[in-house]
């Protein structure tokens, strides 16, 4: 039987990865698609509901993103949220115009019990606005079932046509109902049964893998981190002894950190994988050695990756499928699952240089976000330590250095993370962030050390706490921890002489700093 499936109409909005996560949440499977893509090709998945997103433009004036009427007329519930409420009311023949007064942050809402859509929520409630248009006039058969001081119209319906337009933002954790909205939605109104688990994508997948895999052979790109973890043991499970798990060790891992990954994957480990360590830390100082620019890096990192992997699946013969641990902010982060702009290039996203001999990529992990990658971990019997690592970037200590990458600044951020990491771990902080490391900034300053004065680099720590990485805030961490985090790392790390603590959000920052 074919899972239940919500699709979300991506029209730019930055919140788009935000609303499929809260569809989830209510065990409802949900996918991304652009406002451009081909409404036929959305109903050939047979949505049990639609949900169009915000975006950035005013949907009367020429050449903003649009849908068709026909959207409206399948008999699938609909649900427009900011951006996609007022182009569901301008689609279907009413006026959105400028708003007198904007709204933004924190509003409080009244909003009508009676709507199935506001069902078990209080009649009084706080929501997240971010408008400057309005609904001026309701398009015909729709009727106010929301109101703030400012706005009207903040909520309309058309229950009889499964129509349903919101001017705030129920996915955002600062709509203090809203999980409780996109429940009533999907579960109440679109009908789901919320029976999408991770026990049954586990046992679906291996099947998908099954057939799709045959009898060739495969190669996976181990980095030791969650996603190619648990991507490797889901391939295994599947293919066994058709699988061989290369892992590159390109000299930008954490501290000790290639020799905790074969000790787990290796011929020592619990797993039945067939386990091929490439040393090849020379090799990736010497591509980025004189290289500054961040998504160079990016690049070269990835492509010399490809090139390992391209020698290796010569020495063992012919291979026909390679396995990536792409997660679905990769995709979206990278401009191929909505209209969000390209935040940043992942080297494991996009398909293969067509210079690679590899008939097919296989990506199991690719429609998942992390804390649902860390749910099938558990699902597949993999260590807590494991599954609840921190999370580490594709191309490593390379993003985590600012600046040209040398073996030695490698060294320097290599230990000054050991330190934060295990003063996190001591200070019983370790499962309450969601993400911390430390990175090398490219600043030199003065200090005095010992009576003499020294020019070395500074150290920012940075520390997170998210729900599901597509949103951040900065850490709360206790002074004498950050203070003993300092004073450790000062001593211990030759080249360091200053220590910073990062306490920008997400956006407008990223969790990472390159």
């Amino acid at each position: 039987m074919e899972k239940e499936l919500v699709a979300v109409i991506d029209f730019g909005g930055q919140y788009n990865q935000l609303v499929a996560r809260r569809v989830r949440e209510c065990n409802v499977y949900c996918e991304i698609y652009s406002y451009k893509t081909d409404l036929d090709k959305i109903l050939e998945r047979k949505p049990r509901g639609i949900i169009l997103t915000g975006g950035p433009s005013s949907c009367y004036e020429e050449g903003a993103a649009t849908c068709s009427p026909e959207l409206f007329e399948q008999g699938i519930p609909v649900l427009g949220l900011c951006y996609g409420a007022q182009l569901m009311t301008h689609v279907l023949g009413g006026q959105v115009a400028r708003a007198a007064v904007r709204e933004y942050g924190k509003t409080e809402v009244d909003v009508d019990t009676t709507s199935r859509l506001f069902a078990d929520v209080t009649p009084h409630t706080v929501c997240w606005m971010s408008h400057f248009d309005y609904i001026a006039r309701m398009a015909p058969g729709f009727r106010a079932v929301a109101a703030t001081a400012n706005c009207p119209v903040a909520a309309a319906e058309w229950e009889e046509r499964g129509l349903y337009a919101i001017q705030f933002h129920p996915e955002v954790l600062h709509t203090a109902q809203g999980s409780r909205m996109l429940y009533n939605f999907v579960r109440n109104i679109c009908g789901c049964a919320g029976d999408w688990r991770m026990d049954s994508f586990v046992k679906e997948n291996i099947k998908a893998i099954r057939e799709k895999v045959g009898g060739g052979k495969v190669l996976c790109a181990l980095s030791g981190g969650v996603d190619s973890s648990v991507a490797a043991v889901l391939l295994s499970r599947a293919v066994g002894s058709q699988l061989t798990c290369v892992f590159v060790d390109h000299g930008l891992l954490r501290k000790d950190e290639g020799d905790q990954v074969e000790a787990v994957f290796g011929p020592q480990g619990d797993y039945e994988l067939n386990f091929i360590r490439v040393n090849a830390q020379k090799r990736f100082y010497d591509r980025l050695a004189g290289v500054s620019e961040p998504e160079q890096k990016r690049k070269i990192i990835g492509e010399e990756f490809i090139r390992v992997f391209e020698e290796e699946a010569k020495k063992i013969g012919a291979v026909d499928f390679l396995v990536q641990g792409t997660i679905y902010p990769d995709v979206v982060e990278s401009g191929l699952g909505g209209e969000s702009a390209v935040i940043k290039s992942h080297h494991n996203v996009g398909g293969l240089p067509s210079c690679v001999e590899f008939r097919e990529i296989v990506e199991p992990l690719r429609n998942l976000f992390k804390d649902e990658v860390r749910k099938v971990g558990l699902e597949l019997g993999i260590p807590e330590q494991l599954v609840f690592r921190q999370p580490f970037p594709g191309p490593g200590l390379g993003v985590r250095i600012m600046g040209e990458v040398t073996a030695g600044k490698v060294e320097m951020v290599q230990d000054a993370d050991a330190i934060f990491r295990e003063e996190i771990s001591r200070a019983g902080l370790d499962r309450e962030l969601n993400q911390y490391f430390a990175a090398l900034t490219n600043m030199r300053s003065v200090g005095v050390m010992g009576d003499e004065r020294t020019y070395d680099y500074a150290i920012a720590l940075r520390a997170v706490n998210t729900v599901d990485f597509m949103t951040a805030e900065a850490a709360e961490i206790p002074w004498e921890v950050l203070k003993r985090v300092m004073s450790r790392i000062i001593n211990e790390v030759r080249g360091v002489n200053r220590v910073l603590y990062d306490v920008s959000s997400k956006p407008p920052g990223t969790i990472e700093f390159e």
